[in-house]
């Protein structure tokens, strides 16, 4: 590495940028608050995408793309939908561009008759569609997926966690009661806790969004909710039951059994390019990224040491069938013949968090040996050339489950219950999870918010609020509750 990273534990936020554009995982883009995600980053997504996708898939779930332009009209049919998005919409207003004076303007005789969103959520123009392709119960349930890109006029943006451009999939499903509704929602949340948990080793806490939280248009909102290593919460993903609030809206009935009409059921959710910034923040440390390795792009780099050309095929004939085998096992893997030094190339490579390193020089041709460092706790052991793949499989299987343990010690540890107002804000000014008693009221949770910066993430599947009083007004607690300050 040219230069150390910012101090992490001084600095997250600089440590975070540092380390997302000198990994190369994304840059900047031309337009302020856009992000260019580069093959390392994007590679990390596909993985992510992969795993989601084929969860869904195996649930009955089927992918398809609906147009990026809406018109203006359609958000206007959903009164709370539109007054949530409406500050964050990009508008298109004209059709074309015409030079004039040696300048390039936006040509005045091209105005739309009626302007044109560019999809913040695909809800509305989605309805549209189901208004068409639903006229009886024969027809239902629709369970259609889509993996897309949205635009969201964000005031302040971050690399992956905030931009105003961003990929995601948004499901949207259409049901016959409202009990199918509910539990394809829950179902989806518990797709969502598989994929951070077991694929990005993220542990979370799963609950429902209070009213004041929940998205714009729905009955309820759950929510997977992750601690970053800055004791900040982050909102990983979210499953919305939308009631027949946009069937409402679009009019959109069906026949049942018995010859009757009924608005349908609905639900929405999504996960998003944000997950990568969660993995980041999740995992990292001083030394750069440490990237699960269910989902890393390249699970072992290769380090070949030699000092001249008779070495270097010595080591090329040496690490030729073991390239071979790694990769018939469905290991990635990549080898790093570039005339860096090793001490570079081992830096490098720990910044962009790959799970595991091989180092093979000579003294390991002749023992047949290799030797073997671990990302996660940078602990090396020399490995036996006979048995070296089932020995790679068990080390990214221990890296997998260390990062997950360790991120989750940090997180209970960091989750908190307290008795005063007073505690309360020392450890939200501090850092970390406060899961006490809430009184049920907009009101408490307003002011809380006004007076911490800190928002209730969830009403937790597991609360107990026997006994517990409301950590502000002091009167009994309707719900207990999870706060945190949070991205």
């Amino acid at each position: 590495m040219s230069k150390k990273l910012p101090n992490i534990d001084n600095d997250v936020s600089a440590w975070y940028t540092d380390v997302v554009t000198r990994a190369g995982l994304a840059d900047y883009g031309p337009v302020k608050g856009t992000m260019v995600i580069k093959p390392y980053g994007f590679q990390l997504w596909d993985n992510v995408k992969d795993v989601f996708d084929k969860m869904i898939k195996d649930t009955g779930h089927t992918n398809a793309y609906f147009p990026l332009l809406i018109p203006k009209s359609f958000l206007a049919k959903e009164a709370e939908h539109v007054d949530g998005f409406a500050k964050e919409c990009a508008v298109v207003t004209h059709t074309r561009l015409k030079s004039e004076n040696d300048e390039i303007i936006v040509d005045p005789d091209s105005r739309l008759e009626e302007e044109v969103i560019i999809r913040p959520t695909s809800e509305t123009v989605i309805w549209s569609m189901y208004k068409k392709w639903i006229q009886s119960y024969r027809d239902l349930p629709i369970l259609i997926n889509q993996w897309a890109n949205v635009v969201r006029w964000e005031m302040r943006t971050r690399l992956f966690l905030r931009t105003t451009e961003f990929l995601w999939q948004e499901g949207h499903t259409a049901h016959k009661t409202k009990e199918e509704a509910e539990k394809e929602t829950l179902d989806i949340l518990e797709l969502y806790k598989k994929l951070a948990e077991e694929y990005l080793a993220i542990p979370v806490y799963t609950g429902l969004k209070t009213d004041a939280e929940k998205f714009a248009g729905a009955d309820k909102t759950y929510c997977i909710e992750a601690m970053m290593l800055d004791k900040k919460a982050l909102q990983a993903g979210t499953s919305h039951n939308l009631g027949q609030n946009f069937a409402k809206a679009f009019d959109v009935k069906f026949q049942t059994e018995d010859n009757n009409e009924e608005y349908v059921w609905a639900t929405s959710w999504g996960i998003s390019t944000r997950l990568i910034g969660a993995v980041i923040l999740a995992h990292g440390d001083k030394n750069g990224l440490r990237i699960p390795p269910k989902i890393a792009p390249i699970q072992i780099v290769l380090i070949p040491i030699f000092r001249d050309e008779k070495q270097r095929k010595i080591i090329e004939d040496y690490i030729d069938p073991i390239i071979k085998e790694l990769k018939q096992n469905g290991i990635r893997i990549f080898i790093d013949w570039s005339d860096s030094s090793p001490g570079y190339k081992f830096n490098e490579w720990e910044l962009k968090g790959v799970p595991a390193r091989i180092e093979i020089g000579p003294r390991d041709v002749e023992s047949n040996t290799v030797i073997i460092a671990r990302r996660d706790n940078g602990e090396k052991l020399s490995s036996s050339r006979h048995g070296l793949t089932q020995s790679v499989k068990d080390i990214l299987d221990q890296v997998q489950n260390n990062l997950y343990n360790q991120a989750k010690d940090f997180r209970d540890n960091n989750t908190h219950s307290v008795n005063t107002y007073s505690e309360f804000k020392d450890i939200i000014k501090n850092g970390g999870f406060v899961r006490c008693g809430w009184d049920g009221k907009q009101e408490t949770e307003l002011k809380i918010k006004e007076d911490t910066k800190a928002t209730i993430r969830c009403i937790p599947f597991n609360e107990n609020p026997k006994d517990l009083t409301c950590i502000f007004s002091g009167n009994e607690a309707m719900h207990e509750v999870i706060f945190a300050k949070s991205y």
